[in-house]
């Protein structure tokens, strides 16, 4: 499928760390790529070989697809933009710093009639994607407790990760991927209480989400010391048994369900880790954008996923639980 792709025109924005995850993902889809950015666009478009744009205006005279790749608060802006400049929209996540101006886009998008993609990444992660579907097809039972959890060194490379006014902080920069696939595994929150601890150039979180279906999940970020190992991992409780990974022991899931039925074959998914679940996300979009099926991850989802953490960060400056009165989302 590496050609498939070879009439859609790319205008990436941004020039940071993830140009280099999405630009070879591109390319490896054989679609055409144009860079802008306000610093370094020059030297990441001569190390992939691609196009360079000296403004906003030039490279949406250059492409079909814009693909937002900057810092947070600059995603609502740009993205608006783009909207109104008539082009597909994919925005790395979280695509707005309130659930607000999230909507607000979701609303453009709909009166012109362009998609807007967000990047949650971590649906796409195989080991991620396999939990949800063996949770969907009943193999843990009803889910009652899940955790998730996320670490990793301070992202000290970029200044604007420290300022929670632009990032969000741990929980909407950080978390946020994590709060999505606890929803998209156990279903819709109705509560949300967070807690939050920092110093020592550290900051760690824990957000506690009850879910419509009374299951609880427990999510746990941490921006560690430098030269923290980036480690994920989740467990889920459900009626019938429960399924674990851990990214520090290895990159399988395992079940712990009890005796197998008879005749049965193990009950441990093929967990396949090849392809870049960059390259698989963007292979998704990019579909739908010509056309074809609806992605994994919806509009609504990136907007719910913004509201979560945002109630979060209302439960650490309060103390109290959070109410999330919004049910359902819209594709």
């Amino acid at each position: 499928m590496s050609g498939s792709f070879v009439n859609l025109s790319i205008g990436l924005i941004g020039a940071g760390g993830i140009t280099h995850v999405h630009i070879p993902a591109w390319l490896a889809l054989g679609a055409r790529v144009t860079v802008f950015s306000l610093e370094g666009s020059a030297a990441v478009a001569a190390h992939y070989g691609v196009g360079v744009a000296d403004s906003l205006d030039e490279l949406f005279d250059n492409c079909d697809v814009v693909d937002i790749c900057t810092p947070t608060a600059t995603h609502y802006r740009i993205a608006e933009r783009a909207l109104r400049a008539g082009k597909h929209v994919i925005c790395e996540k979280p695509i707005a710093l309130t659930e607000a101006d999230a909507d607000a886009l979701a609303e453009l998008a709909a009166f012109v009639g362009k998609q807007l993609h967000p990047a949650h990444v971590v649906r796409y992660f195989a080991e991620y994607a396999l939990a949800q579907q063996a949770v969907a097809a009943g193999q843990v039972g009803e889910p009652a407790i899940l955790r998730f959890s996320r670490i990793g060194e301070f992202p000290t490379w970029s200044s604007w990760f420290a300022d929670a006014e632009q990032s969000g902080g741990i929980v909407l920069d950080q978390m946020i991927h994590d709060l999505d696939i606890a929803r998209w595994i156990a279903g819709e929150v109705t509560e949300v209480y967070a807690v939050k601890s920092a110093g020592d150039g550290c900051e760690t979180a824990q957000v506690v989400l009850t879910h419509a279906s009374g299951a609880l999940s427990y999510v746990t970020g941490v921006w560690g010391a430098p030269g923290t190992t980036f480690a994920t991992s989740f467990s889920i409780a459900g009626s019938r048994g429960i399924l674990t990974h851990d990214s520090r022991t290895d990159a399988s899931l395992r079940f712990d369900l009890g005796a197998p039925p008879i005749g049965t074959h193990s009950m441990r998914p093929d967990t396949s880790l090849g392809e870049s679940p960059y390259l698989t996300e963007l292979r998704e979009f990019a579909a739908a954008i010509s056309g074809g099926a609806t992605p994994r991850v919806s509009l609504g989802d990136a907007t719910r996923a913004v509201g979560l953490a945002v109630a979060a960060i209302e439960s650490i400056a309060t103390g109290r639980t959070v109410s999330v009165s919004r049910q359902t989302v819209s594709a």
